[in-house]
């Protein structure tokens, strides 16, 4: 850490000699080894990092000789300093933004200054390169070059994917995810496994995992923790995901409430960056799949109000590029783990997987499930006998419960219509440069699965509905005709039929939807106790009883 007293710190604390012990003592209290060097000379820092190296893989082999009680200290350098080192005025509180009282470019005063300052600075180019030839000695270490280190270039072997029977019973698609996760862990010993755990495990179905992979801990106090334990946990999202980003070599799961995954975005969206820079250079990252999954997610999260109720984060990965961020929508045991060995072989990928946490029905036999997986949409109900089609489109697990609900009434009145599930939609956008078509459907298969000729279109959704019609323009070719329901910001603690008729998503107002962009009264398929509940003045009971 550069400790230069910086402003978006509290430089009173930092800044002063007391400041600096404080934080020194807080990090020896949690693992670390401080110490403090010149932060003003080039040499100092390279001196810092080699003795840091060499400390630390002194402590490790002590470790395993049994010397030392593992974990090992981890060595902190402090670089000492005052901000805008070297400059004019350096360590006042100009140095925090603009330190000069002009523009060097057209007050000659400012120049000066600048030249002044800068110049003790300055060193001959020869001295530098005779500098850089005396740290440049790879050749002779048999060292590679920083952009070609093994961490730079982590390439795991192919990993040996485990068989997992497919359940056609209602059950927890979570559970998909333990039985899947527990059992390629077992089956690839040689891949570090890391869990980045911010909430409670077993309440997100996850127990197996716990069982197997123990909390890690310093000082274990049960069977469930272990010095040695794969699961991070901390009541911080962007510590846990950044522990399994950093295990680059390994197999990593990351799981956690969907509305506390929006504090992970910054630390996610800087890797995926970085994996898209490494594309454009033709290199692309080697790492295995790591899925972010977000259970206990906006539509089953009643108990606490609003504030576990946010669809932003696969808002967000949506809005990322689709070759290096997937967002995927498991509607059932089945779907869900048909997608998983995809996820983990998708390298350099991060896929945002959002997966109830409750028991589903079994919508998706082992083969539709498969075929789902690697069409990322698939038609799941149709009845073409009489007249143009609505085209329904469902994303989302209660949202396609919801909509097969308002297809049996479209069937029992002789209404012609067509089911999609849309479980990746990304693949159904329109790509933004070549790298990301790669990853999308042609126009073929588009065709296929929403035919042109089906103009009229009602669309149930996850998330919002104004950023799933945005993304998925191409699915509404005929905006005026089209409809999209989703979450619209109303919450409480409501149940998941409450969510659903909160947020205008029931089977009830599907229909009504489908009235709309049908030119038809929605009393064709609501009767008028119905239609009164949809509309506010009837009692919500008659389209929440047995919903989702």
């Amino acid at each position: 850490m550069v400790a230069n007293g910086r402003r978006i710190e509290q430089r009173t604390e930092l800044g002063t000699r007391e400041g600096l012990e404080q934080f020194e003592a807080h990090l020896a209290a949690r693992g670390f080894d401080p110490f403090r060097f010149d932060g003003r000379d080039p040499a100092a820092f390279v001196c810092a990092l080699a003795e840091m190296e060499l400390s630390l893989q002194d402590r490790s082999h002590r470790a395993l000789a049994g010397e030392l009680n593992y974990p090992v200290r981890i060595p902190y350098g402090i670089a000492e300093t005052v901000k805008g080192f070297g400059f004019y005025g350096a360590g006042l509180n100009p140095a925090h933004n603009l330190p000069l009282p002009g523009n060097p470019r057209m007050d000659i005063r400012a120049r000066e200054l600048f030249q002044k300052h800068a110049s003790l600075l300055w060193v001959a180019p020869h001295e530098l390169a005779d500098s850089i030839l005396r740290l440049k000695e790879h050749d002779q270490q048999a060292r590679p070059l920083e952009r070609d280190h093994p961490l730079a270039m982590r390439d795991p072997k192919d990993l040996v994917i485990p068989t997992i029977a497919a359940c056609n019973d209602r059950i927890s698609p979570m559970l998909a995810v333990d039985n899947f996760f527990r059992a390629l862990v077992a089956q690839n010993p040689n891949l570090r496994a890391r869990v980045g755990n911010p909430d409670e495990l077993a309440s997100n179905r996850l127990k197996g995992v716990l069982d197997d992979l123990k909390h890690r801990v310093n000082d274990p106090e049960n069977s469930s923790e272990s010095v040695h334990g794969k699961i991070i946990t901390v009541l911080n999202e962007e510590a846990v995901v950044s522990a399994c980003l950093a295990n680059k070599a390994g197999l990593n799961l990351v799981a956690s409430y969907e509305a506390f995954c929006v504090k992970m975005l910054g630390a996610v969206r800087q890797e995926l960056i970085f994996a898209r820079h490494q594309k454009a250079v033709g290199r692309p990252a080697r790492w295995l799949g790591l899925p972010i999954i977000a259970t206990s997610h906006t539509w089953e999260n009643g108990k606490n109000e609003q504030s576990h109720q946010d669809t932003t984060f696969c808002e967000s990965l949506l809005g990322e590029m689709n070759d290096v961020s997937r967002v995927i929508f498991p509607a059932d045991y089945n779907s869900a783990l048909a997608a998983l060995p995809c996820v983990f072989n998708n390298r350099g990928t991060i896929s945002c997987m959002i997966i109830p946490k409750r028991d589903r029905p079994s919508v998706f036999n082992s083969n539709e499930a498969e075929a789902l997986a690697r069409q990322g949409a698939l038609v799941v109900d149709e009845d073409t006998s009489g007249g143009e089609p609505v085209l329904l489109i469902a994303n989302g697990a209660y949202q396609l419960s919801e909509a097969i609900r308002a297809s049996e009434r479209l069937r029992e009145t002789g209404t012609s219509f067509r089911l999609v599930y849309v479980q990746e939609p990304g693949r159904f956008r329109e790509p933004r440069d070549t790298l990301e078509a790669e990853s999308c459907v042609s126009e073929i298969e588009r065709e296929r699965l929403f035919p042109n000729r089906l103009h009229r279109r009602v669309a149930l959704t996850h998330m919002r509905p104004e950023v799933f019609r945005g993304h998925m323009h191409t699915l509404f070719p005929d905006p005026g005709h089209s409809k999209v329901l989703g979450y619209i910001n109303r919450g409480g603690t409501l149940n998941e039929a409450g969510m659903l008729f909160a947020n205008r998503c029931s089977w009830g107002h599907t229909l009504m939807a489908c009235a709309s962009v049908l030119n038809k009264p929605p009393g064709e398929w609501l009767s008028s106790a119905e239609l009164a509940a949809v509309e506010g003045r009837g009692d919500p009971i008659l389209i929440t009883r047995g919903l989702a």
